[in-house]
C-alpha cells in the first residue's frame, strides 16, 4: 500500500510481558503467523494475514516498568518533528521523541490532553499497513475518553480533521474525517468503564465470523467485553486478551439496520 496521508490510521502494535502467549492468542483468533522477533529492534515482531503485514507484537524494552499491555494506534506524518510540534501546541505530551527506526520509519508517541496514548509514523521502507479491511487486517479505531472536548479539540489540530457528530440520543459519537474519507471515531466513556481503564484508542480487527472469533477468544482467556452486536457497519464485539489488552473484532458482510445520520460540526 502506498503512503497514506497525514493523519491517516497506518500502523498498530503492542507490547506484551508474555510475547510467546500472545502470538498463541491472536494466531487463533485472527489467523495471524509471526516473522521472526528482530532482535536489533528490541524483538519486534511483525504479524502477517495472508502474507500481508498487519500489526507488530513485542516484549518490553528492558529497564521498562511493567505497564498493562495495550495497543497503540500510528497516524502518518509527513515530518514527525513538525507533527510533534503541533501536539505540543495543542496541549498534548510526547512520550518519545520523534526517533528513526533504521531505514524503516521516524516513529514518535505522544498523549492527548486527556490521556489518551497513540504513535506517529513517517514511512521509509515500512508504509504501514499492507492490507485492511481484509480478514485479519485493521479496519477501524475509536478514540475512548472521558474527556471528548479536549480530544475532539487535540485531534483536529494536530491532523486537519473536520468533525461531524453521529444523531443518536443514547451516545456521544464523533467521526473524524481527512477529506471526503472517514478515519477514525470519537467516543466518550460513560460510567460502565470502570475507573481504573484508562482513555485508549480501541482498534478493530476485521474477522470473516464475530461469534467464532469471540468463542476462541473467550475459550483462551480473553473476556468478552461487549456484544456481538450487529449494526449498520458490521456485527463486531470488544474483547479483552488474556494480558488486558482491548481490542474489537467486527465482521463487515453481516449488517443490520440503516446507516445513522451524521451533523457537521462547526
Amino acid at each position: 500500500m502506498a503512503v497514506q496521508p497525514e493523519g491517516t490510521p497506518c500502523w498498530a502494535d503492542a507490547t506484551f510481558s508474555d510475547l510467546e502467549g500472545a502470538k498463541n492468542f491472536y494466531g487463533d483468533v485472527l489467523g495471524w503467523t509471526f516473522t521472526e522477533a528482530s532482535a536489533e529492534y528490541g524483538d519486534y515482531t511483525q504479524a502477517y494475514a495472508d502474507g500481508k503485514a498487519v500489526a507488530a507484537v513485542v516484549p518490553p524494552m528492558p529497564g521498562q516498568p511493567e505497564a498493562p499491555s495495550q495497543w497503540c494506534l500510528y497516524f502518518a506524518a509527513r515530518d514527525t518533528a513538525a507533527t510533534a510540534a503541533r501536539i505540543r501546541d495543542n496541549g498534548g505530551e510526547v512520550l518519545m521523541e520523534p526517533m528513526p527506526v533504521g531505514d524503516f520509519g521516524t516513529m514518535c508517541l505522544a498523549r492527548d490532553p486527556g490521556g489518551v496514548v497513540f504513535g506517529v509514523w513517517q514511512a521509509g521502507t515500512h508504509e504501514g499497513f499492507e492490507a485492511m479491511a481484509e480478514p485479519g487486517a485493521y479496519i477501524w479505531a475509536e478514540v475512548f475518553t472521558r474527556e471528548p472536548e479536549k480530544s475532539d479539540a487535540f485531534f483536529p489540530a494536530v491532523f486537519s480533521y473536520r468533525q461531524r457528530d453521529m444523531e443518536d440520543g443514547e451516545m456521544d459519537f464523533r467521526i473524524y474525517d481527512l477529506g471526503e474519507r472517514t478515519v477514525l471515531g470519537r467516543m466518550r466513556m460513560t460510567e460502565e468503564f470502570p475507573p481504573e481503564v484508562p482513555p485508549y484508542i480501541n482498534v478493530y480487527f476485521t474477522v470473516e465470523d464475530c461469534d467464532d472469533a469471540v468463542a476462541k477468544a473467550t475459550k483462551l482467556g480473553g473476556v468478552l467485553r461487549f456484544g456481538p452486536m450487529t449494526t449498520p457497519f458490521g456485527r463486531f464485539a470488544a474483547i479483552s486478551d488474556p494480558q488486558g489488552a482491548h481490542f474489537s473484532v467486527i465482521d463487515i458482510t453481516t449488517t443490520e439496520g440503516d446507516m445513522p445520520k451524521l451533523t457537521d460540526v462547526s
